[in-house]
């Protein structure tokens, strides 16, 4: 697996609005993706925010503070910056194409701890390939 680093933005072109969060987003594949929010929910409640999940690419964005892509290293993922661009957290999610899994609300964080998803996608990579080769 490869990491890359994108400069797309996960928003629309405008400067952020009052209200809005700057953010980046990391994407992982969907399966990887749903063992690592059930392990950050076992972990602590609050360790998750909102997760986006792309029916039509089968993955899975975890919203990270703002910054987290200059130094992203996870195999098998890619964390898109923003580029200081907002992204509105409205029950409609920020994509076309795409669900929230964890919506943003009042008792969710508004970003994922990157270090925290960083040990929770390489758990969840650990338990998908000893699944994998158990049966």
């Amino acid at each position: 697996m490869e990491t890359s680093q994108s400069s797309e933005p996960c928003t629309s072109p405008l400067p952020p609005a009052p209200g809005d969060t700057v953010c980046d987003l990391v994407t992982v594949p969907a399966r990887q993706g749903l063992e690592a929010v059930d392990i950050l929910r076992r972990g602590a409640a609050d360790a998750v925010g909102p997760v986006l999940h792309d029916d039509d690419r089968d993955t899975l964005g975890f919203l990270v503070p703002a910054g987290t892509a200059a130094g992203w290293d996870v195999p098998g993922s890619t964390c898109t910056e923003t580029n200081g661009r907002g992204l509105r957290l409205a029950p409609e999610p920020p994509v076309a194409g795409a669900d929230w899994l964890l919506p943003p609300g009042d008792d969710a964080d508004l970003a994922t701890d990157p270090a925290v998803l960083r040990e929770a996608l390489g758990e969840a990579a650990r338990l998908i390939e000893a699944a994998e080769k158990c049966c």
